[in-house]
Parts: structure tokens; sequence; C-alpha cells
């Protein structure tokens, strides 16, 4: 299997893992988004808490350039450091979801 597809197998069992832990709260949903043409994964929580819709992104992953990005996370889950004990090397993670300025002060790539 090359590269990308490794990427992409390891990105979907870890949104469909953390996704099957919780329970959405009544009224809600979850939905895993996983988009290999495009190399988009997303956790959704959708739905309403009475009157007030939800849309949530719970975790958002891209693969750019060979690289996998970290471009949203709103749980206390370590995704990153999972995908490094997958034998994801550090330099090819991108934490998308910190500023281009703060990603030399990370363990992981800098793009």
């Amino acid at each position: 299997m090359d590269k990308l597809s490794i990427y992409r197998k390891y990105i979907q069992d870890i949104l469909t893992t953390y996704a099957s832990w919780g329970n959405p709260k009544d009224g809600l949903e979850t939905q895993l988004i996983f988009d290999c043409d495009r190399d988009h994964y997303q956790w959704l929580e959708i739905g309403w808490e009475g009157a007030v819709r939800v849309y949530s992104c719970v975790m958002h992953f891209d693969i750019r350039d060979g690289k996998i990005w970290l471009q949203r996370n709103m749980t206390d889950l370590d995704p990153a450091e999972e995908l490094v004990e997958l034998g994801v090397p550090r330099e090819d993670i991108i934490l998308g979801l910190q500023p281009p300025y703060k990603r030399k002060y990370t363990d992981y790539g800098v793009a």
C-alpha cells in the first residue's frame, strides 16, 4: 500500500473510532464525511438542541502534498500523537489549527 493510501486509512480509522466512543445528545446525529478523492475527512455533529440548530465540526483532517493536516480538533483527544504511534513521521503531520508562526514550536511539521 502506498503512503497516501495508508494515511487515508489511518485518518478514517481514527475518526471512526473517536466518533463511536461518545453518545451524541438527543437530537444530534454524528456524521463522518470521507472525501477520498479530494482528501478531506470530517467528524460532524448536526441536529437540534431545543430550538437551536447545531452544526459542529468536531474534527477535520486534510491530506495536502503528502502530509496530514489536522485542521480542527474540538476534543481532548490527541490524534496527532496517535498518528505518530501508528508510524507517521512527525514531519508529515501539520497542525493546521495552529497559526503558521507557532508551528515551528510544535513537535510536528511546519509546511
